[in-house]
């Protein structure tokens, strides 16, 4: 049986996952300039990325009895390019951490499949991270 604990962390995933979503759409509708050109595609499909985490995570919710949140966590779009991908590193590095808990409750409660599902997510979630520092290189 999963644990309150570990339910309560997924669904605060979920909204850490709608949060960014929507952010990085909107982020890539206000950049502007070269900077803005080069990285608009790459920010529409990171976000992408991320609404399918948070289907991942919303099925793997339901299936274990609860039902998965819709309210994302406070979306901070940023008023400068310099500001947005601040942020975005911020909430990557947040994400990463908490799936990092996810991980050790759910291998803690033997529960190997959502593990392996947040393992996959982490992967990414690490990737994104990298984008956004090295875009942040560059500014």
């Amino acid at each position: 049986m999963t644990s309150k604990e570990l339910l309560t962390l997924l669904n605060q995933a979920l909204a850490s996952e709608l949060q960014v979503s929507v952010q990085y759409v909107a982020q890539h509708v206000m950049w502007r300039g070269v900077h803005g050109f080069a990285v608009q595609g790459e920010l529409m499909s990171i976000a992408k990325t991320e609404m399918g985490h948070y289907e991942k995570l919303a099925e793997r919710i339901f299936y274990l009895g609860e039902n998965p949140t819709t309210q994302p966590a406070t979306i901070v779009v940023g008023n400068s390019l310099k500001e947005m991908i601040e942020q975005d590193i911020k909430d990557e590095e947040s994400a990463i951490t908490l799936y990092k808990q996810i991980v050790a409750q759910a291998t803690l409660e033997q529960d190997i499949t959502t593990a392996f599902i947040v393992k996959q997510i982490l992967e990414d979630e690490e990737s994104h991270h990298d984008t956004f520092t090295t875009l942040n290189e560059d500014l």
